[in-house]
């Protein structure tokens, strides 16, 4: 197992993350404890140090199922995360009675990390705003020992990243971020990683391979991948651009069957970062999977000044490509949820002003109907 350096700690480059653990019957919120425990043991026994859970994971159990079965090993002997769930805006009054049971559920005296959850555009103003003393309160548990160390993800764009940092940067000591080679430029995550480069943080790495779908390519992809790298599987290739990327200290992957922790593992048993031939070829492929999968928008903007209805027109396309590449996901319904409703694509009348200016021949009004049926907004 490859460890890294993180304030005196050694952390297991590859971390279990409990948001994708097996389950019963295919319900989300059933844990197959039988084959967690199994997962968790083996991972545990194999070098894995650092396991990642929260509280809305499959539905509120996830944390009662790793502090059922962490609790048995010594508890210095692992690295314990979890998260403040701001992602849902009625929890912000509810910081303490949540890290409590947190602490409860998990059957541990502390956190060795822990995470504002899911910095975005929904929830930037309530977790910056002092009426919820949620900075104030974690700040108190941090000194008595009840969190070691303390960060955030983030979903949201990179200046609504730079705004919590500008609040609240001096107290963070590292930051979560979905960041793969699909995302590199598809979500700017680039631009993010230099962000908290710039900014002395370390980075925390959540979707390594999109949900699964960077488990396997294209025929064409993939036979470019084998050519350039014979002995790498499809997978492998996600977690070298990784240990490629500047400033990332941990990848949690959301395993959920022993097939997949095992073939993880064996990749981490060694460090083989991508060489800059390998790294631009790859993140060229990831693009043109991704425009191949969505609508061709340069963000002219030119349909912004047409439309009557005055709707952010390039951004909802890009949720709406978001939307199409993974096949649902909670991304753009979140985004677009938090957007005014005015600004929603239900909002479209049809007119087609834009698509009368559009240099690209977008059937934007068709795009706009399509996105409304999909996510209800």
């Amino acid at each position: 197992m490859i460890y890294r350096d993180f304030k005196g700690l050694k952390l297991s480059g590859l971390g279990l993350g409990m948001m994708r653990l097996p389950v019963v019957d295919g319900k989300d919120e059933v844990i197959d404890e039988a084959a967690a425990e199994a997962m968790i043991d083996y991972a545990y026994k194999n070098g894995i140090n650092y396991f990642d859970t929260a509280w809305g994971y499959h539905g509120e159990n996830s944390e009662l199922t790793a502090g059922r079965c962490l609790s048995k090993y010594p508890r210095e002997s692992y690295y314990l995360a979890t998260k403040f769930p701001g992602y849902d805006n009625s929890n912000m009054p509810k910081v303490k009675e949540i890290f409590e049971r947190q602490l409860e559920k998990c059957r541990t005296p502390y956190f060795d990390f822990y995470l504002f959850h899911n910095v975005y555009e929904g929830n930037v103003d309530d977790y910056l705003n002092p009426k919820f003393g949620i900075m104030d309160y974690l700040l108190e548990q941090k000194k008595n020992g009840r969190i070691r160390h303390l960060g955030f993800s983030a979903h949201g764009s990179a200046e609504v990243i730079k705004r919590f940092l500008d609040a609240y940067g001096e107290h963070m000591e590292f930051c979560q971020l979905q960041l793969n080679y699909m995302d590199w430029h598809f979500q700017k995550a680039q631009e993010k990683a230099e962000l908290l480069q710039s900014r002395g943080l370390p980075v925390w790495v959540m979707e390594p391979l999109r949900g699964g779908k960077l488990a396997s390519a294209p025929e064409a992809m993939t036979a470019e991948l084998k050519a350039m790298r014979p002995d790498e599987t499809v997978p492998a290739w996600a977690f070298r651009f990784l240990q490629t990327v500047p400033g990332v200290t941990m990848v949690l992957s959301g395993m959920s069957n022993m097939e997949q922790l095992k073939a993880n593992i064996a990749t981490y048993a060694e460090e083989k970062p991508l060489n800059s031939q390998e790294f631009d070829r790859l993140v060229a492929l990831a693009d043109e999977v991704s425009k191949g999968n969505g609508l061709p928008c340069t963000a002219c903007h030119y349909c912004i000044s047409h439309c009557p209805q005055g709707l952010p027109i390039p951004e909802l396309i890009a949720l709406y490509n978001e939307h199409k590449l993974t096949g649902g996901g909670f991304i753009a319904p979140m985004a677009v949820g938090s957007m005014e409703e005015s600004k929603r694509p239900a909002n479209c009348i049809g007119c087609r002003s834009c698509e009368q200016v559009c240099p690209q021949q977008i059937k934007i009004s068709e795009m706009m109907s399509d996105f409304t049926a999909m996510i209800g907004m």
